[in-house]
C-alpha cells in the first residue's frame, strides 16, 4: 500500500524515536494513505516551525505484517474504543506499545475540539460520540516499533508542495 507522510525535509529512512510523546496513537512514525492530507501536515509543520519545505514522502508500507501487533480502528463501531484510547495516549500511558502498528482515524482540528470537550469532562462519551460522525474521513498509520518500520516500509519518493 502507497502511504505519505508530511514532513519539512526528504526521509529516507525513518526513525521512530523523533516522534513527540502524547500523540493520538502514542509514539512512531505517522503517515496516512491520502496524499492531501499529508500535505496539509506538510505545510502545517513549516508554517509552525517557521523554517523547512513542505515535503511529501511516499513508501511503500507492505502488506506481509502477519507477525506484527495490528491494532486497527475501522468500523465505526469502533468509535468508543477510539476515543479512549486517543485520551489514553494523550495523557502519556503507554498502551501505544503493545503494537506495532496502529491505524484509525485522526483527531484533526474539528475531531480535536470533541475529544477535547470529553477528555476535560465537558461531554459525556455518547455526546463525543455522536459528534464524531459528522467528520471527514482520514486515517493515520503510525508504525510504533523501529524493527517494524525497517522491515515493512520502503522510501520509493519525495515531492514538495507550496506554503499557500
Amino acid at each position: 500500500m502507497k502511504v505519505y507522510h508530511g514532513s519539512i525535509l526528504e526521509i529516507n529512512n525513518p526513525d521512530v524515536s523523533f516522534s513527540k510523546d502524547y500523540l493520538d496513537f502514542g509514539k512512531g512514525f505517522y503517515m496516512t494513505s491520502f496524499p492531501k492530507q499529508a500535505e496539509r501536515w506538510a505545510v502545517r509543520k513549516v508554517m509552525r516551525l517557521g523554517k523547512g519545505v513542505p515535503t511529501i514522502n511516499v513508501y511503500e508500507l507492505s502488506d506481509d505484517y502477519i507477525d506484527a501487533r495490528v491494532l486497527e480502528f475501522r468500523d465505526p463501531e469502533d468509535d468508543e474504543a477510539w476515543l479512549d484510547f486517543v485520551c489514553n495516549c494523550r495523557d502519556g500511558k503507554a498502551d501505544y506499545k503493545k503494537y506495532d502498528i496502529i491505524i484509525g482515524g485522526v483527531a484533526d482540528d474539528d475531531v480535536f475540539k470533541s475529544v477535547d470537550m470529553y477528555h476535560r469532562g465537558i461531554w459525556d462519551k455518547e455526546r463525543t460520540l455522536r459528534e464524531l460522525k459528522y467528520f471527514k474521513k482520514n486515517n493515520q498509520i503510525v508504525i510504533t516499533s523501529q524493527n517494524a518500520l525497517e522491515k515493512l516500509l520502503k522510501f520509493e519518493s519525495s515531492y514538495t508542495v507550496e506554503v499557500n
